[in-house]
């Protein structure tokens, strides 16, 4: 199976997270890498309600994430971050799951990875948005995470290993199915494409910060941009994501929060 992560430059990778410590493959690296990742690069959908299409090929990711600054969502960001961390001498899955959110039969769509890090393996996913993982979760029944108001659980249910993000279940998978790359692109086509993937129709576009001082998640919705110049100042000072007024004015309409 070929993932392409020769393609990757680790070193822009890693200056891009801001992440200068150690890289062996420990739990310790994996979690400094995982929460670097999450803090640094945006989450977004912008390229998907603006019809550009989101190519997934590993330089296509690395060019818009790395070299573009840019965000994005759930298959741009764990394939990016499984490429790094195998360059960094960790085993890693890649998985499809089911998003659930009170809708348990949804199509396999949302990217995450399991990773093999000091005689354990980790639940990763740095590209959920909305209440998702800042760090790695033990892969484990009943494993369970809190930062700050956060908190996260896993279980194992008829299966299904289930994320839960406080009361809510966020999705599951089962980690016996093989995923190739062509399942990915197929995952990736109906997000960025049909016409009732959420991901076409709303805008989403999030920052999160997480320090020992305090957490918050900062999305576009909260921006209270009433014209396109607002919008694009406040996706640039509050997100990080660069876009021209012009596109500004596209995605006012469809902002969520």
């Amino acid at each position: 199976m070929n993932w392409d992560i020769d393609h990757l430059d680790l070193e822009a990778y890693l200056t891009r997270i801001g992440h200068d410590g150690p890289r062996d493959a420990t739990p310790e690296t994996l979690r400094a890498v995982h929460r670097a990742h999450v803090t640094a690069i945006p989450f977004e959908n912008l390229d998907a309600v603006l019809g550009k299409g989101v190519p997934i090929d590993l330089k296509s990711v690395q060019d818009k994430l790395v070299g573009g600054r840019r965000g994005g969502y759930c298959h741009e960001h764990n394939l990016l971050l499984a490429a790094a961390l195998e360059r960094l001498g960790f085993a890693v899955t890649r998985h499809l799951a089911r998003i659930r959110l009170g809708r348990p039969h949804l199509p396999r769509s949302h990217a995450v990875l399991t990773v093999g890090a000091g005689g354990a393996r980790w639940l990763a996913d740095a590209g959920f948005g909305g209440d998702g993982l800042v760090e790695p979760l033990p892969f484990a029944d009943g494993a369970h995470a809190e930062l700050g108001e956060w908190r996260w659980r896993l279980s194992l249910d008829d299966g299904f290993w289930v994320l839960h993000a406080g009361s809510a279940e966020l999705y599951a998978f089962r980690e016996d199915e093989p995923h190739y790359p062509a399942d990915f692109e197929m995952a990736n086509h109906y997000v960025a494409t049909h016409p009732r993937s959420p991901f076409v129709s709303h805008v989403l576009a999030q920052r999160t910060i997480a320090s020992p001082d305090g957490h918050a998640r900062v999305r576009a919705g909260d921006l209270g941009a009433a014209t396109a110049r607002e919008l694009a100042d406040g996706l640039r000072d509050w997100i990080g994501i660069t876009v021209t007024e012009q596109d500004a004015e596209l995605l006012l309409g469809r902002l969520t929060a």
